[in-house]
């Protein structure tokens, strides 16, 4: 009703979404987390039109979209960033001397957003020369800004991220982390809570930092600070997503509470807190279902014929998928998220590996063999994984392939 499948003339059409929220007689508006989620404009306009938007404040929003000022905000409140521009970089002059300046390998990223649009590692000045247009233009495409930064790119790190919410009262508190290291072309795949990785000393560190950074440019709702870790245990700022994160359901499971409901509590004025001590316990992994072909990443849309998906104790499914129902070219290609909890990771994987060799989804292609290749690798059952992990276990199969 809001629109047709085009997300421009619906979901990201502001004046559809606001005649809904009158027809329906809502008070508030959740945006979930795509489309509008992160659009100062739209919680602007919200606040104007007497409405409460569920996030973070148009300024924090605007601060946070904005990766390089995001950047520069929490160097400032005392948060460690890599080496890079001070500054959005815009001709490959600029670029070079940048890169001559801090070094190779250096990753170009996107100012205006994230999910690996516009974002190129470059190992060499030639490298740099030809990937500097090619990531402007796919910048220019996806957020409608050619606006790029450069950063020291750290290989083999790992991608931590912390939750945080803040509520009306100035109060912040961040939650243990989340390791995001298993990802395909800068997009998510399994994410696990805590870290096999990070230790308490770094934890209690991490968290103490997110915290004051966080209360200083006044956060509020919800919201995850992005890291990269070495692999001596030093952590590095990368970008803040002011809006609730697809991989929030294992925060939610080893603390025992629900962040949306928090999130909602916050937007309508109430103090955050919880009636017990915030502490993890258990593990917890998600791994996100893509309607894509596990071994080309061709995206698999069409009518699922038959389903069936996992349950029992430790599992958690969130899905709209239903059989009979056609999965929409238009969109994200994720169709269910698996989440697994146990008192241990051991135990977490294997409830996964039986949830995912049990859910059964006839008519579309999806990644779960991807999954289970994954969830059998030793590197990953050692926790001794990182960003780069995906590219050799890929590189691993084509190998053996060619045998």
């Amino acid at each position: 009703c809001i629109g047709p499948a085009k997300a421009s003339e619906s979901y990201l059409n502001v004046a559809n979404i606001l005649s809904a929220v009158e027809i329906t007689g809502a008070d508030a508006v959740h945006p979930g987390y795509g489309f509008l989620a992160e659009n100062a404009k739209f919680a602007e306009i919200c606040e104007t039109q007497g409405l409460t938007f569920i996030g973070p404040p148009p300024s924090i929003i605007r601060l946070m979209g904005d990766k390089n000022k995001a950047r520069q905000a929490m160097k400032k409140a005392g948060l460690p960033i890599l080496p890079g521009s001070d500054k959005t970089v815009d001709d490959i002059a600029e670029a070079r001397k940048i890169a001559s300046k801090i070094g190779f390998p250096v990753i170009i990223k996107a100012a205006a957003g994230g999910g690996g649009k516009g974002m190129r590692i470059c190992r060499s000045a030639s490298q740099l020369e030809d990937q500097f247009p090619i990531a402007q233009g796919e910048a220019k495409a996806a957020f409608n800004d050619p606006s790029l930064y450069i950063e020291k790119f750290v290989s083999g790190a790992r991608h931590i991220e912390i939750q945080v919410i803040g509520d009306r009262k100035g109060k912040v508190t961040a939650f243990g982390e989340r390791e995001c290291s298993v990802q395909r072309k800068y997009q998510k795949l399994i994410e696990e809570t805590p870290s096999p990785f990070i230790d308490e000393k770094t934890r209690r560190k991490i968290i103490k930092e997110v915290e004051e950074a966080a209360s200083e440019v006044g956060y509020k709702s919800l919201g995850t600070f992005e890291f990269l870790v070495d692999e001596n245990h030093k952590f590095y700022f990368m970008e803040a997503n002011a809006r609730i994160q697809v991989e929030h359901p294992i925060t939610e499971m080893v603390y025992g509470i629900n962040l949306i409901k928090a999130q909602i509590g916050i937007a309508a004025g109430e103090k955050f807190g919880f009636p017990f001590e915030l502490e993890m316990r258990g593990h917890a992994i998600e791994c996100r279902i893509n309607a894509e072909d596990p071994v080309t990443f061709v995206p698999s849309p069409g009518r699922i014929d038959f389903l069936v998906l996992p349950g029992g104790e430790g599992i958690r499914v969130d899905s709209a998928a239903y059989g009979g129902w056609v999965v929409p070219p238009d969109y994200d290609s994720l169709v269910a998220k698996i989440i697994a909890y146990a008192p241990s990771r051991d135990l977490a994987i294997r409830k996964m590996r039986a949830a995912l060799e049990t859910t059964t989804i006839v008519g579309i292609k999806t990644n779960i063999p991807l999954h289970l290749n994954v969830l059998s690798n030793t590197d990953f059952l050692a926790g001794k994984y990182h960003t780069q992990f995906m590219e050799e276990v890929m590189a691993a199969r084509a190998a053996e392939e060619a045998l």
